[in-house]
């Protein structure tokens, strides 16, 4: 079962940028979509952005455009989500997922890692 790993997370004051990361845990992700979500405590998980396999094709959550900028680097078989400008309110645990349909419109997505905190806070 395909399973990928996100990294990255911290503690970072309003204002402040992270850039997190997510691998294949033992393949790698060059043919898939993939998407970036975050849940915070008490509410339901969201999807911020997703990236198909080429990375020619992103979208954002309108609450995170022109802040968060997601992207791939196949050779390395990782995909990023840089986060600048970080409000209290992006506070949260961030997953990366697969479509389950393996494009990013696709309602369903899996192959859950562990996540990464994030949390911002002065």
């Amino acid at each position: 079962q395909l399973q990928l790993v996100e990294s990255g997370g911290g503690l970072v004051q309003p204002g402040g940028s992270l850039r997190l990361s997510c691998v294949g845990s033992g393949f790698r992700l060059d043919i898939y979509s993939i998407g970036w979500f975050r849940q915070a405590p008490g509410k339901e998980r969201e999807k911020m952005s997703c990236i198909n396999s080429s990375g020619g094709s992103t979208n954002y959550l309108d609450s995170v455009k022109g802040r968060f900028t997601i992207s791939r680097d196949n050779a390395k078989s990782t995909v990023y989500l840089q986060m600048n400008s970080l409000k209290p309110e992006d506070t949260a645990v961030y997953y990366c997922g697969i479509p389950t349909g393996g494009r990013c419109h696709d309602a369903r997505f899996g192959s859950w890692g562990q996540g990464t905190q994030v949390t911002v806070s002065s």
